[in-house]
């Protein structure tokens, strides 16, 4: 592979089919899937699961997403994804509709949405876990199949969880506010009550302090939070540019810790995020570029650098192929966030015909989008393995994704039960999966570039909708500059 500055790949080869792994990368969503699926299914491997989710409190809890390659429905990183799909939406809608995809983009939105309004069942009551994240994952089973616990988990003023409540708070506002269910073809109604629940939600939060996994002691081993200041933050902001009101205003500019400068945004992280928000919002003199506001964009700004190879490392060193590397464990979710923010400020800075600019070095906007395509590239088979960690795009991609539906016969194709001990044997096949999961990014190559593609190798092989999620935008992006 050749390289340009800063070790970011050339161009001289075949650029890959961004239209393709944007069509692609929504199917995935379909294939997450949780509850009675609508006629519109197109990912027709996949049939209804937990269909009773919720019965064991008298609510229902059906619909929402998977997280990954088990049928757990963790609200935590499930709220995250929403907002990315929900942020994509907000900076790229004319884009992603000009792809023919801003429909199933606005579809993948409200199902997650939807379940998210659901799950807020009373005041001060959040619906967080469906499933048990124990028994789930020693059973290799369909969804459709599922014979393990489907409790429920919730929060609550006395069993607190104020991070996974903002977050959840942050996902509502944002989907109020977004274009997405506003203007004449939106649903204002819907948008309403969303923004009620966004604003109850923060509320409750702010009021009721506590990592949720406290509350959840089985959330512990699989999502379990840092903090919570960074979803404060998060929400607040969501719900400024929702609302303009001055208590949320206020809130911002107040905030005790702002996060300093980061290493990654992710589903227990979310300062960037804020960050990037503001800094958007000083560059439209909509926020004063001062105090708190200019603390907040000088740490995402920093935190660019970093990324772009400038800074001290803290977010990651380029692999011999080029690829942006932070975390052995499923290292695509850190660059595709990380490429979502930088394609953002990008072009929030060219809107105010401004530079990145850190200490003496300044770096115009098409540098960071150049640097952007050049992981989106690899992610999609520029790379020294030749393949496509993009299932289903590209001549070459991994055949066994660690993801149960997937590697286990279609429920269309075999109806009877497959049970815990039969799909074990599922599992230990050396053969590919059964069923293609368009759309699913891996959790990526190591530090040298290698990826072993077996079913086993869940740190590298198994996807998530929170790795997904953001680069919907960046492809848009990318495919309609």
């Amino acid at each position: 592979m050749v390289f340009g500055n800063h070790g970011v790949p050339s161009r001289q080869a075949a650029q890959p089919d961004y239209a393709t792994a944007l069509t692609k990368s929504l199917l995935y969503f379909e294939a997450q899937r949780s509850g009675r699926l609508p006629p519109t299914q197109r990912v027709q491997w996949r049939g209804d699961s937990a269909l009773k989710d919720g019965a064991d409190h008298g609510v229902d809890l059906t619909g929402g997403y998977y997280d990954s390659g088990d049928n757990v429905k963790f609200g935590f990183p499930m709220a995250f994804t929403v907002t990315m799909l929900l942020w994509s939406v907000v900076e790229h809608r004319d884009r992603l509709a000009a792809a023919g995809e801003l429909g199933h983009t606005l579809q993948a939105v409200r199902w997650g949405a939807d379940y998210l309004a659901k799950a807020y069942a009373h005041p001060d009551v959040l619906y967080v876990n469906v499933g048990d994240g124990n028994s789930d994952p020693a059973c290799w089973e369909r969804p459709e199949d599922m014979d393990t616990p489907r409790r429920a988990h919730m929060v609550n003023a006395t069993h607190p969880g104020s991070d996974v409540a903002a977050e959840t708070a942050a996902a509502l506002a944002l989907a109020a506010a977004s274009v997405a269910f506003t203007g004449p073809h939106g649903d204002p109604r819907y948008a309403l009550t969303l923004l009620k629940h966004a604003k109850h939600l923060f509320q409750f939060a702010k009021n009721h302090r506590g990592l949720y996994q406290n509350s959840i002691p089985s959330a512990r081993s699989f999502y379990s939070s840092s903090r919570d200041e960074d979803e404060l933050l998060w929400a607040a902001v969501w719900l400024y540019i929702a609302t303009g009101h001055q208590e949320y205003k206020a809130y911002i500019a107040g905030a005790n810790n702002v996060g300093g400068v980061r290493q990654s945004l992710g589903w227990d992280d979310k300062f960037v995020g804020a960050q990037a928000l503001v800094a958007k919002l000083i560059l439209q003199g909509k926020l004063p570029n001062n105090g708190r506001h200019a603390e907040m964009r000088s740490n995402v700004e920093s935190f660019l650098f970093n990324v772009l190879q400038h800074g001290d490392g803290r977010s990651g060193r380029l692999t011999p192929g080029g690829m942006l590397y932070l975390q052995p464990w499923s290292n695509l979710q850190d660059v595709t966030t990380a490429m979502f923010v930088l394609i953002t400020h990008a072009d929030h800075l060219a809107a105010a015909k401004a530079s990145l600019q850190c200490g003496g070095v300044r770096l115009p906007p098409a540098q960071l989008v150049s640097f952007a395509r050049s992981q989106v590239d690899y992610i999609l088979g520029k790379n020294p393995m030749k393949m496509s960690y993009m299932v289903g795009v590209g001549k070459r991609y991994p055949l066994q994704p660690h993801h149960r539906g997937a590697s286990l016969p279609s429920i269309r194709k075999y109806p009877g039960k497959i049970s815990c001990g039969k799909g074990a044997e599922y599992f230990h096949r050396s053969a590919p999966n059964l069923n293609v999961i368009d759309g699913a990014i891996v959790g990526g190559p190591d530090n040298n570039d290698h990826y072993d593609d077996s079913r086993g190798n869940y740190q590298q092989g198994e996807p998530s909708t929170y790795t997904v999620a953001p680069i919907l935008g960046v492809i848009a992006r990318l495919l309609h500059n």
